[in-house]
């Protein structure tokens, strides 16, 4: 099997540190602990991208649900990229980062 490359949209990072400020806000290593299972969502998504459900098929985006957390990881795969969109609270503005897929790196 071919190894895939990851690569994020770069707001990708802010969200991800938005939230574990957040979470650490409410409990001490709360935000680590977030951090860990977003990794651990990305680490999955890396070895089978192809397994896990699609958020919409007809722009070739999927999720990853994280566990613990009510967020998901959206990813698009493009050849032999895996790329993520977001990692998004699926609780608040569902599709907020539609506007990204036009500009996910090549």
């Amino acid at each position: 099997m071919q190894t895939m490359k990851l690569k994020a949209h770069p707001e990708v990072y802010n969200e991800m540190e938005y939230y574990r400020s957040w979470y650490e806000s409410k409990a001490k290593n709360l935000g680590i602990d977030f951090l860990r299972e977003v990794d651990h969502a990305i680490e999955r998504i890396s070895e089978s991208p192809e397994t896990w459900p699609w958020y919409d098929k007809q722009i070739g985006v999927r999720k990853f649900l994280v566990h613990r957390f009510p967020f998901g990881v959206i990813y698009k795969l493009k050849e032999n990229v895996i790329q993520i969109v977001a990692v998004a609270d699926l609780r608040r503005k569902p599709g907020y980062w539609q506007d990204r897929l036009a500009f996910l790196p090549e």
